[in-house]
């Protein structure tokens, strides 16, 4: 560190090197924070979690008791030791709670003044935050549960002239709501089964990932009235002799969790197969980075997250009681984050002060930070410490060519 900071001042080296090199150094030293509190206000399993992209300070939390939670993650105490507090909750007395799990919270993508909620009830709610008012629904009168429901992320282009939701049902059909019309705009027809996992691209605000329980997992472009651009193929078309079940699929199960790299060139899906793979979003190609078994018994969608910044990404996963953190380009397992009583629902990741929030079946929400670095005595330099064994995921892989905006 003393010497990315002495080449740094020097002008020897470019200031996105240190960034990336204490990112990494944050993110894989990530542990259980012993002296920081989520208040507990869900009854029962907290199922999702998002936080807001603005501040990075406000998160929103839904459970299986139809509950909705909003927390202020800032120290306003400035004390060592402190409770995130809940700022409001849509509970159980309020005219508009959702009567059943709550499988989604999502904060629109460009300010803090409006945030979704979806539910096994069927609907879809779009609430106001600053008067916790319920400004719009939508109802799927069909028998679907929702088992997702995602905002586009990008603002401008396209998007310019309405804002879409895309929502996973029960049914086999995605159906794209726009939010300034108050209606669903149109339907992608594809799938066999539910759709359990969507997620829009960062890069191209009009492509759509979905993922569904006929082990599929399809790219659309929602400009296009064909819609399907490709149906990903683990096999990168090379059929076995056994193959006329599995061609095109993605997974030998259901597709329960899709998330994209931050810069939308990777696509990395699991599923039930216990398997996850890592994909060219360009060219649908499966990279074919080797996971190892990633143990996933969810029923329903799996809500992991992917770091941001960083020299390589990591991807923090659900696994059981635990969440293992592995290297999104080479499937190295890092560590396994332990400290739930019960199944892990659904992690995300604060890309502000790299920290990490987890959800459970045991009602907690629990918070991960990188761990404090050690101070090194002014009477000892830098070179005279022993010199350990660097895993290759810390390594810096920055290059000049990077486009860091």
């Amino acid at each position: 560190m003393l010497g990315l900071l002495s080449a740094r001042q020097a002008g020897l080296d470019d200031p996105a090197r240190l960034r990336r090199a204490e990112r990494t150094r944050r993110v894989s030293s990530l542990e259980l924070n012993k002296d920081r509190d989520v208040e507990r206000i869900h009854g029962s399993g907290v199922n999702t979690l998002d936080i807001e992209p603005v501040e990075g300070r406000y998160m929103l939390s839904g459970g299986s008791d139809g509950v909705i939670v909003l927390y202020d993650l800032e120290n306003l105490s400035r004390k060592p030791s402190y409770t995130c507090k809940a700022l409001f909750s849509v509970g159980r007395s309020h005219p508009d709670v959702h009567k059943f799990s709550v499988e989604t919270v999502q904060w629109y993508p460009h300010d803090t003044g409006m945030f979704t909620s979806s539910s096994f009830d069927k609907t879809l709610k779009i609430w106001d935050t600053n008067t916790l008012q319920l400004a719009f629904y939508f109802y799927f009168f069909v028998i679907a549960k929702i088992f997702v429901v995602v905002v586009v992320s990008n603002a401008g282009g396209f998007f310019n002239s309405f804002s879409l939701v895309a929502v996973g049902t029960k049914s086999p059909k995605v159906q794209l709501c726009d939010l300034k019309s108050g209606s669903s705009s149109h339907i992608l027809q594809g799938h066999r089964q539910e759709v359990l996992a969507v997620s829009w691209s960062p890069r191209h605000e009009y492509v759509l990932a979905t993922g569904s329980a006929d082990g599929r997992v399809k790219l659309w472009d929602v400009r296009r009235a064909s819609g399907c651009l490709s149906t990903l193929d683990q096999h990168n078309g090379e059929k076995s002799k056994a193959s006329s079940e599995t061609a095109n699929t993605a997974h030998n199960g259901r597709v329960n969790g899709l998330c994209y790299t931050s810069d939308g060139l990777h696509l990395l899906t699991v599923g039930t197969d216990d398997r996850m793979r890592l994909w060219n979003s360009s060219t649908g190609e499966n990279t074919l980075v080797n996971y190892g078994k990633v143990c996933n018994e969810s029923r329903k969608g799996l809500k992991f997250a992917i770091s941001c910044g960083c020299n390589l990404e990591f991807a923090f996963v659900p696994y059981g009681s635990t969440i293992a953190v592995y290297t999104v380009f080479t499937g190295e397992l890092i560590t396994m984050l332990r400290g739930h009583y019960s199944t892990v629902n659904c992690c995300v990741f604060q890309p502000h002060f790299q920290e990490l929030y987890s959800g459970s079946k045991d009602c907690n929400i629990l918070a991960w930070i990188p761990a404090p670095r050690e101070p090194v005595p002014d009477n000892i330099s830098e070179e005279c410490l022993p010199q350990q064994h660097l895993n290759p995921a810390y390594e810096d892989a920055w290059s000049s060519s990077d486009d860091e905006g």
